[in-house]
């Protein structure tokens, strides 16, 4: 499903072309634009609120360190320092996930549709409530950070604090930001689950699927079970078995007799609706194809310090500014008091580290994808629903869209037991029954009929905050495993390491647990669900004391890059939209290679596997490719290519280029004639499955292009036709000699400011606000994870790793870590895009966290008196 970017980009047309004007009038007057809100980063300044005074450290990155006697101070200058560096995108963040986007930005339709959207979800309503539910201690963090990002706000224009107020004072009236609120920072964490929720995309590309392959079996073949014969899960059977007991698979047994129709016209229709509508959330975290992450930990006893070493790289949506800001945070005395000495990556706008180590544990953190979402699709009449023979009443609320410069919008959010109806939001035709239908006697004729409502556990309060303070101090898997228990969304991987020689794995996450119905779709919750059978209401959640955890495991490490968390059948079900495990498999071929040889791992060993290219796919189907008889020398040109290519997707390989090009060709030719554009075959990891089980059955039907109805194609002449077009389009886009072909001249990536970065703006704004074009090695499914999307005939990079680190338990100061951008989020800062070229070649920095190596290499030193 694509994905749409809410940055202003329509209506910044006009807006930016005052800028221009603003910026280029005069050098001085641009200096000094662009220059005023960089922050004092060095010296002395008085922070009305703190206890005492507090040292903030920075090295040559801009990183900060900060250090403080009490824990209140510590967040007040975390709260502080972020501002200095990233307000305008916490601000921006704050307005997207609260629903006042509008508010901010003045007219556009699509930050409108973002609003009605999140409105509709009520994050900002859950946040609220989540605050009353959260530990005392964790609610006076928030506290503290607010005030210290409030302390910088206070006596500071629009101009002092960012550039793009400036920018949108050209346009709108542009106030005062509004006073940081500990609700802000929750609210985030709720974007955050939001694109990491799991499987919605495959639920919903399964029932449009279905509307036009009409087969349920046959879309059961696009969505193929686990193969964990091939790619290993995290934990083995054994494993899985002995520390996480089974749950209960639910209730609700038997057959339905009233079963969902997604063929339906008035079905699909709604489901088409609801899509619309969770489309319309801005990216602020990622989504899509390629969102997911690597780690692994390996044991002392294979490393060469004899102490374990940890690895971790997210793969998000990839922007200026990155979406993590490096930061530690030291108490000058730990204690009871003040318990914190950790460091690692922040988001700007939360206090604490999401992922990161303190002095005796490590750990990192991947995306489980647990299946914590489900559509139901609701009979109604008006603002009633059925359930079990029964009409109800919705409940229903007002919001009011403020919209700059505007009339304010009014929306009603109506709700189901199940959670709010998303398909009536945007300004889609209405969606009725057909006119003949009856239901309990009443006929639903243009009054009624089908709507959709977002079941999440994320809208149900939860303890994610307090969470996440508890990781920032824990010392042992048992500390690990409390956290896990308040970690409720979104369900992600932990993986850890101590500095006395343990390694570990714990799954956390709330999970529900789904009735067992039979009907003509699962009722596990890989498709929409009918709303008005109660036998497919989620009936609890899966017990934590059950999710699945490891500690030492005998082989020494540990892999967790989003594949099945155990064989099926193993532990309790978490979904069955896993990724496939082409990469995990890679890391852990390169994992066991080293071990059997007998090298002790290093830090530089495990960045090395951090930018591994090899092409694991590739080695499968480039065997089949060569078989393939072309006839003219120049379709072979691309063909011999492959030969001898070592399966590497390195930026200067013109045979990855090509086989990059042979593969998109493939899944249009193969799918194009039975899918729609919202199921259309984008090259992830879940098509490398589905043409793998494929290969070896030249005659299925999937080969055949029924759009040639006189010809019934077959797996040879779909590669071969593959291999012509990628032939002929590389001719057009890289040149006739395919020698001089390169993957980096294709695979690209271009980083966007959230708002001015468009390609509706002016060229020399972009060229202030964005980084320069990248040529990238790696893509999908690959553990150099740049992902592209094979539908949209691009191969321009969609997602990567948001950040590379890498621990070394026996020397903390001899880790590593890297971020896609910089610390600032100011433009003219030197620190906005300085660790862009690092990151991009795979390299990396030392990340110091001890007092003394920090200061050894602390370059501006500021002191934040009260």
């Amino acid at each position: 499903m694509p994905s749409r970017h809410v940055a202003l980009r329509r209506s910044l047309v006009a807006l930016a072309l005052l800028l221009v004007v603003a910026l280029v009038a005069t050098v001085v007057t641009t200096a000094v634009l662009v220059r005023r809100p960089l922050p004092t980063t060095s010296g002395e300044l008085s922070v009305a609120g703190l206890s005492a005074p507090v040292t903030v450290h920075r090295d040559a990155q801009g990183v900060p360190d900060i250090y403080a006697s009490t824990a209140a101070d510590l967040f007040m200058a975390q709260g502080y320092v972020q501002a200095q560096d990233r307000f305008f995108e916490m601000d921006y963040r704050r307005h997207v996930t609260a629903g006042r986007l509008s508010e901010l930005v003045g007219e556009n339709a699509d930050a409108l549709e973002a609003d009605k959207v999140i409105r509709t979800f009520g994050w900002r309503e859950v946040a609220e409530q989540e605050w009353e539910i959260l530990d005392s201690d964790t609610k006076n963090y928030l506290q503290a950070y607010a005030d210290g990002v409030n302390a910088y706000l206070a006596e500071r224009s629009t101009s002092q604090i960012a550039v793009e107020y400036s920018v949108l004072g050209l346009q709108v009236s542009v106030e005062d930001p509004e006073r940081w609120d500990p609700v802000d920072s929750l609210a985030w964490l709720k974007a955050m689950a939001w694109d990491l929720r799991g499987n919605y995309d495959d639920e919903l590309a399964r029932a449009q699927s279905l509307a036009t392959v009409r087969d349920v079996g046959r879309v059961d073949e696009l969505f193929p079970d686990y193969p964990d014969t091939v790619n290993a899960p995290i934990l083995s059977a054994e494993a899985a078995a002995a520390n996480s007991a089974p749950a209960p698979s639910g209730a609700g047994a038997g057959a339905s007799s009233d079963p969902l129709d997604l063929t339906s016209p008035a079905v699909a229709g709604a489901v088409d609706s609801a899509a619309q509508a969770v489309s319309a959330v801005p990216v602020l975290v990622g989504r899509g194809a390629g969102i997911g992450s690597n780690s692994w930990v390996v044991s002392g006893e294979h490393t060469a310090t004899g102490s374990p070493m940890l690895a971790n790289d997210p793969h998000l949506g990839l922007a200026a500014p990155s979406i993590w800001a490096q930061v530690g945070l030291h108490c000058d005395a730990v204690g009871d008091a003040c318990p914190f000495d950790v460091t690692g990556f922040s988001f700007a706008g939360f206090p604490g580290v999401i992922i990161g180590h303190n002095p005796g544990l490590a750990w990192g953190i991947t995306n489980l994808g647990a299946d914590v979402t489900d559509f139901f699709v609701e009979r109604t009449q008006d603002d009633t629903y059925q359930v079990d023979g029964t009409w109800n009443e919705m409940t229903t609320r007002t919001e009011v869209i403020k919209v700059a410069g505007a009339d304010d919008v009014t929306l009603e959010v109506r709700s189901t037991g199940h959670g709010p109806i998303i398909s009536d939001v945007l300004d889609v035709a209405p969606v009725t029954g057909t006119p003949t239908e009856v239901v309990d006697g009443v006929l639903r004729a243009g009054g009624g009929g089908y709507e959709v409502a977002l079941g999440w556990t994320a809208l149900t309060p939860g303890r994610t905050a307090d969470a996440i303070f508890a990781m920032n101090t824990a010392a042992d898997a048992e500390d690990i495993a409390a956290a896990a228990r308040l970690f409720e969304v979104p369900s992600q991987n932990i993986v850890f390491a101590t500095t006395d020689g343990h390694i570990g794995y714990q799954a956390p996450g709330t999970i529900p647990v789904r009735g067992v119905v039979e009907g003509p779709m699962p009722s596990d919750g890989t498709w929409p669900r009918p709303g008005w059978d109660s036998a497919y209401d989620w009936q609890g959640t899966v017990d934590p004391a059950t999710m699945p955890s490891v500690l030492d495991p005998a082989e020494g490490f540990i892999v967790a890059a989003n594949q099945a968390v155990a064989p099926a059948g193993a532990g309790p079900y978490l979904t069955s939209d896993w990724d496939y495990g082409f990469r995990s498999q890679r890391i852990r071929t390169l994992l066991e290679e080293q071990i059997a040889a007998g090298t002790p791992f290093t830090v530089d060993d495990m960045e090395r596997i951090q930018g591994d290219t090899d092409n694991p796919f590739a080695r499968l189907l480039v065997p089949v490719l060569l078989e393939q008889r072309l006839t003219t020398g120049f379709e072979r040109g691309g063909q011999d290519l492959l030969r001898d290519w070592d399966y590497s997707q390195d930026a200067d390989s013109p045979a990855a280029a090509y086989f990059s090009a042979v593969w998109a060709e493939m899944l249009a030719l193969t799918f194009d004639d039975e899918l729609s554009e919202e199921a259309a075959a984008d090259g992830s990891d879940r098509w490398l499955e589905v043409v793998r089980t494929r290969l070896d059955d030249p005659m299925s039907s999937w080969w055949d292009d029924r759009r040639t109805a006189d010809v019934v194609e077959t797996r040879d002449s779909i590669l071969q036709q593959a291999l012509v077009n990628a032939r002929s389009e590389l001719t057009v886009r890289l040149g006739s000699d395919p020698s001089d072909w390169r993957w980096g001249s294709l695979h690209t990536l271009d980083l966007e400011h959230p708002v001015l970065g468009g390609e509706s703006v002016p060229g020399i704004v972009r060229g202030f606000v964005n980084p320069p074009t990248l040529e990238m090695s790696g893509g999908a499914s690959i553990v150099d994870a740049t992902s592209w999307d094979a539908s949209t005939g691009s191969f321009e990079v969609t997602a990567g790793p948001s950040m590379r680190a890498v621990v070394d338990l026996a020397d903390l100061d001899a880790s590593t870590w890297v971020v896609v951008t910089g610390t600032s989020g100011h433009p003219a800062s030197s620190h906005y895009e300085d660790q862009l070229s690092t990151w991009a070649a795979g390299d990396s920095y030392t990340w110091r966290s001890s007092r003394e190596a920090v200061e050894a290499e602390s370059k501006d030193e500021l002191t934040l008196t009260p």
